[in-house]
């Protein structure tokens, strides 16, 4: 919005002055020097993230997928957080940023529009992810948590077991479906 002025002139002789504006019939005349200067310079908003935001990505620009200790089907149980102590079985991986979804843990409340018109909305609970560093697997027998390890089996299979009670977590038919590389295998032959 460009900002204008009255000019006024007066004349020499002190007796008439003659005023040119819009009301007298002439155009007003934008202003020639604003009292400000404005600078017209574009605009960087620099952020930093800091080092627990920032993302590893590779030279793609992907984000590098974390190698976890949980896989989908096994009984983990929480140990930090509002749901701590509760045993639950995991849903879903999320490796991309290491977090994973326990099945009636963390629940959330969702409210939800009606989809068709006149439908009223409901209200669902919906499980939201933990960080997979919250949780541990968990033994049925033996009633505990504990961290994993891994061994090499006879036949030359690695499996996951659990370190306090040695119970191994992977079946080698299980561990057949999960490994990509043994998937690829036996299509090759």
């Amino acid at each position: 919005m460009a900002t204008m002025v009255l000019q006024t002139r007066v004349s020499t002789g002190g007796t008439a002055a003659s005023c040119s504006s819009s009301f007298m019939g002439l155009a007003l005349s934008p202003a020639r020097s604003l009292p400000f200067a404005t600078l017209r310079r574009p605009l960087t908003i620099s952020v930093e993230l800091k080092r627990w935001e920032r993302k590893e990505v590779k030279p793609n620009s992907l984000p590098v997928r974390q190698n976890l200790h949980v896989k989908v089907g096994d009984t983990v149980q929480v140990i930090s957080g509002a749901d701590k102590k509760k045993i639950g079985e995991v849903a879903r991986v999320y490796t991309h940023n290491s977090k994973i979804i326990v099945k009636n843990v963390n629940l959330k409340t969702k409210h939800v529009k009606g989809k068709a018109e006149g439908e009223t909305g409901q209200i669902v609970q919906i499980e939201a992810p933990i960080h997979s560093s919250n949780v541990m697997l968990y033994s049925k027998e033996a009633k505990v948590a504990s961290r994993v390890g891994h061994k090499v089996v006879e036949g030359g299979k690695k499996v996951r077991y659990l370190l306090k009670t040695g119970e191994i977590i992977d079946s080698t038919e299980e561990w057949k479906k999960t490994n990509k590389k043994e998937k690829l295998l036996p299509q090759l032959m």
